[in-house]
């Protein structure tokens, strides 16, 4: 039974909705269907198509609330206790449409209409960014009205086709005055008070702070704990898991923080990739080549770093690029923090040195950083899907053009998340050459333990970071002309992939 101190609600499209003795698994999705809101859909159940899209409100960046688009799919509707909600039914009615939905209608961006509410969602939280300017720049990628068509990377349509879909985006205008949304954002946003959700034997807890979240890990080690349930979310949808006792902190302030100092860069291991790289604004550059590429918009706006780190996955794309960063993590119990290298975090496929009773406090980035840098992740879609291996590169160079320090980040090439030791180690104190290259390509082909999978064969991974290296080589020349020509099965397998 839900415990009696418990009374859980949500706001759904301005109306207060009790949760009710529900399992504490059961996704926003399926809860929103069952009350009627049918224009929510299913259509992959791990956060890929973008059909199930919501409007959640939060604390903003550009105005004290935003509305997000998230994936209903994957995150459980208790860990939306106290918070607003808004689905497509609740932006417009047939009478009276609301500009996204009046765009989407009268460009033609709706056939068989099963993606639209959810291409809708995510079209008004664009809409409704507070920040959202005319385009500068006419070839950007945001439209001329602001628009930043990676807000609907994580919507998938196929019968309309996207370019309708573009110009319906393209085509919005400024909020009016008198839009209840638009007024929203300059109200508080809401605050998520502590949870404690007991339902026939399982458990949903968010605890206030940071103290009271190492506690209850330490009482009960095999807690599941999520932040942005996109990892969480795929595993009870798919893989049939019904943890008995989640902790949720993904408001817990102390792991939401960014702290950018002289030596270092401290990132919050709960804070939204959205969140940070809207905050970080490109001081990294490897990171910012990161965020695009890492899922989608719908992915980002709750996915973390730490739940990134935590899952142990060894194609989790954050992986490769904060060991080519150099980044350490701080890893904190109730018994106190330790920390350590990225490096040396992985023991095998999901498995890392992080204890039962600890969790990820802060991924910290040392600066300066290396000037060089690159990340490239090779995928069967160019967006919103899975590497089959992701290369991150930091290199520095010295006044004559000689390596001083490299360090090559892997996925997806063995059992862990790995550096490329043996080709860093070749690298350093040699010419940044083409022959210097060429030579230590052949060597980072050989790297890790790539394995024949649907993905990609294990011929194909070893070709590609060949090719990695040489198209870093060939974005970042040296002083001679000419870059080395990729030969055999390099250039034919993987010239076009990187």
């Amino acid at each position: 039974m839900m415990s009696a101190t418990a009374v859980a609600e949500v706001e759904i499209n301005g109306r207060q909705t009790p949760l009710g003795e529900l399992p504490v698994w059961t996704s926003a999705l399926d809860f929103l269907r069952e009350h009627g809101l049918t224009g929510c859909k299913e259509g992959c159940a791990e956060g890929e198509c973008g059909a199930c899209a919501v409007l959640v409100a939060r604390a903003g960046l550009a105005a004290p609330t935003e509305w997000v688009a998230i994936n209903a799919c994957l995150i459980p509707i208790v860990a939306l206790d106290g918070q607003q909600i808004l689905t497509a039914e609740g932006l417009g009615s047939p009478s009276e449409l609301h500009p996204v939905q009046l765009e989407m209608a009268m460009r033609g961006g709706s056939q068989c209409g099963y993606c639209t509410p959810g291409f809708v969602c995510s079209m008004a939280a664009e809409y409704y960014r507070p920040d959202r300017v005319a385009a500068s720049q006419p070839l950007s990628e945001l439209g001329p009205n602001g628009f930043d068509l990676h807000a609907l990377s994580g919507n998938l349509c196929r019968c309309t086709g996207y370019r309708p879909i573009r110009d319906a985006a393209y085509a919005l205008g400024s909020p009016p005055p008198s839009d209840p949304l638009a007024a929203r954002l300059w109200e508080p946003a809401p605050v998520p008070a502590p949870t404690s959700i007991h339902v026939d034997g399982a458990s949903f807890n968010r605890p206030q702070t940071l103290p009271e979240a190492l506690a209850m890990l330490a009482s009960a080690p095999q807690t599941t704990v999520v932040a942005g349930c996109t990892d969480y979310g795929v595993e009870v949808n798919l893989g049939g898991k019904r943890p008995r006792v989640v902790l949720a902190i993904d408001r817990i302030p102390e792991l939401r923080t960014l702290t950018i100092g002289d030596e270092l860069i401290e990132i919050g291991a709960a804070l939204p990739l959205t969140e940070l790289e809207r905050r970080l604004q490109g001081r990294v550059p490897l990171l910012a080549e990161l965020f695009p590429a890492f899922a989608s918009r719908l992915i980002r706006n709750a996915a973390t770093l730490g739940g990134n780190l935590g899952t142990g996955s060894p194609i989790g794309d954050a992986a490769p690029v904060l060991l080519a960063l150099d980044a350490r993590l701080t890893l904190i119990s109730s018994g106190g923090e330790r920390e350590l290298p990225v490096a040396d975090y992985f023991t095998g496929y999901r498995s890392s040195v992080r204890r039962p009773d600890e969790l990820i406090r802060s991924v910290k980035v040392p600066l300066p950083l290396a000037p060089l840098s690159s990340f490239h992740k090779i995928a069967k879609r160019r967006f919103d899907d899975i590497s089959s291996v992701a290369v991150a590169f930091a290199v520095e160079l010295d006044a004559d053009s000689v390596v001083r320090t490299a360090r090559i980040g892997l996925g997806g090439v063995a059992a862990t998340p790995l550096r490329a030791r043996t080709t860093e180690a070749a690298l350093v104190g040699r010419p940044w050459t083409a022959a210097t290259v060429a030579e230590c390509a052949e060597l980072l082909g050989a790297e890790g333990t790539p394995l024949d999978d649907h993905r990609a064969s294990a011929r194909y991974r070893a070709a590609v970071l060949r090719t990695s290296l040489l198209k870093l080589y060939a974005e970042h020349p040296g002083r001679e002309s000419g870059v080395p020509e990729v030969s055999g099965a390099s250039q034919a397998t993987a010239g076009d992939s990187c």
